[in-house]
């Protein structure tokens, strides 16, 4: 659907200025259609003429007229009604024939948008008269208050200039109404209002009293008549009630000068939103603390092995609880990283980082000195896939260290690039060791670290992985050519799924 603003430079002279007031105007005039209880239409007239819809809002307290969008359209039986209220500059009310779709009768109210003294487009109500019911009091309020808004729009004085407070997640008429007089009195209160005002313990007739009088916070409202814009405030009210206001002020001129002429105090109970908001922010606080938790305890358990391995003379068995401590590090600190962040996932760079600087310390020596890089941003990756995915990186960087540079080669360097697209996380490991055997196949491969890559990244992951010897572009590519055609060192694509089925 064509915007407010295609429309208008398509087909009207309005400037970007006319078109900013009456993008306000749209971003305001639901609570409008509410109080009048009729489909809101808004016309610009274009340059040859005619007048267009370039815009549309549905009551949310009565049955819309047109179950259709008609924005782009062009007025029909009631375009004189608009030109009329556009050369005059004055409401005008008519008898119109019904739009496809709509009803057999309606009414039309015509209302002239203006700005800066001029008319840059015209405002219909559009509704069905239903003969034989007179108003009652709440229609009857709220008809008085969207007649003084009218006045408003055909003074240039809403929607309000300048940047004022949101409105998209403001209360709406159905939430409860407050009418107040210049002096800041309630003269009438819509029932959900009353019942927002006894959920608060305030009892009283609150008609004829001011917002203070009666022990309610009234800081909107002030705010509001000062400022002379709306103003938007929550609050706590009451015994562990939270309201939402928002007070938007009623101008009209005297003596060329604008004064406040009341206000327009919209109340919304959001207690429960709030309640669970908390709650949220709690549960969320709460698994971070276990994600530390779990970080401390699998540290204690690491350092019980380092004891033991201490107290072990074999040295296979030594080289086995080293291995797993190793593992118990690299699960630790995903949990650490865990409990760093506010969300159910993490940026996976952040744990890889840690993971090579963990190997730069446990795996190379002195006389095996290898270098790690990381590039590339893998993006976002779920808790439950970072901790099988860092075990399956560390037992990587173990294997190509052991395996590329064995005890008194001249060491080397390993890189890690991670992608990820069309949800898949894509890392590569490339070394410049000695090479995988051509014939190798990670299928068959009997060694406790590739066993559990493997059956955890076909598994746990549900991801590929193949390895293979490096070929002269694998090397240049990672930046670990020398420029000889050698095919040594080895080259690790690792694929997983990052979204869940």
């Amino acid at each position: 659907m064509t915007s407010l603003a295609d429309l208008s430079r398509q087909h009207s002279s309005l400037d970007d200025d006319d078109i900013d007031h009456l993008q306000r105007l749209g971003a305001e005039w639901a609570f409008l259609a509410d109080l009048c209880f009729a489909d809101l239409l808004l016309y610009v007239r274009s340059n040859d003429g005619k007048w267009v819809v370039v815009d549309q809002v549905r009551p949310a307290t009565n049955q819309t007229m047109y179950v259709a969008d008609y924005i782009g359209t062009w007025a029909t039986s009631g375009a004189s009604l608009l030109e009329e209220a556009a050369a005059t500059g004055e409401s005008l009310e008519g008898e119109i024939a019904a739009r496809a779709g709509g009803r057999a009768s309606t009414r039309l109210m015509a209302i002239p948008v203006r700005r800066e003294g001029r008319v840059i487009a015209v405002l219909s109500k559009e509704w069905k008269v239903q003969d034989g019911r007179s108003l009652g009091e709440l229609e009857q309020a709220y008809r008085i208050i969207f007649d003084k808004f009218v006045l408003m729009i055909n003074a240039g004085t809403f929607p309000f200039a300048g940047r004022v407070a949101d409105s998209s997640a403001a209360p709406r008429i159905g939430d409860g109404v407050l009418m107040l007089d210049a002096n800041g009195t309630v003269t009438y209160v819509s029932p959900n209002a009353n019942s927002a005002l006894h959920r608060v313990g305030i009892h009283a007739n609150p008609v004829g009293m001011r917002l203070a009088e009666l022990g309610f916070h009234d800081g909107p409202a002030r705010q509001a008549f000062e400022r002379m814009e709306p103003v938007v405030e929550e609050f706590e009210q009451g015994a562990d009630v939270t309201l939402l206001s928002r007070c938007v002020p009623l101008i009209r001129h005297v003596d060329g000068k604008p004064v406040v002429d009341g206000g327009l105090m919209l109340v919304r109970d959001v207690t429960e939103i709030r309640k669970r908001d908390r709650l949220l922010l709690s549960k969320d606080a709460t698994i971070r603390e276990i994600h530390h938790r779990v970080k401390n305890n699998l540290q204690t358990i690491s350092s019980l092995l380092r004891l033991q391995a201490r107290r072990l003379t074999n040295p296979e068995a030594k080289a086995a609880v080293s291995e797993s401590v190793r593992r118990i590090r690299t699960i630790a600190l995903v949990h650490e990283s865990l409990s760093r962040e506010p969300g159910e996932d993490i940026a996976f760079i952040e744990i890889v980082r840690p993971l090579l600087r963990l190997a730069e310390e446990g795996l190379q020596s002195p006389d095996r000195p290898v270098r790690f890089t990381v590039s590339g941003d893998g993006g976002r990756v779920a808790a439950d896939t970072a901790t099988p995915l860092s075990v399956v990186l560390t037992e990587l960087l173990q294997n190509a260290v052991e395996h590329g540079f064995p005890e008194g080669s001249s060491g080397g360097a390993v890189t890690v690039l991670l992608t990820q697209r069309l949800q898949q996380l894509h890392i590569k490991v490339t070394d410049n060791g000695r090479g995988v055997d051509p014939g190798f196949d990670l299928d068959t491969s009997t060694g406790l670290g590739l066993s559990i890559v493997r059956t955890l990244v076909t598994t746990e992951l549900n991801g590929t992985i193949s390895i293979r010897p490096a070929v002269p572009d694998d090397l240049d590519a990672a930046g670990l050519g020398d420029g000889s055609s050698h095919n040594h060192g080895t080259v690790i694509e690792l694929s997983v799924p990052t979204v869940n089925d």
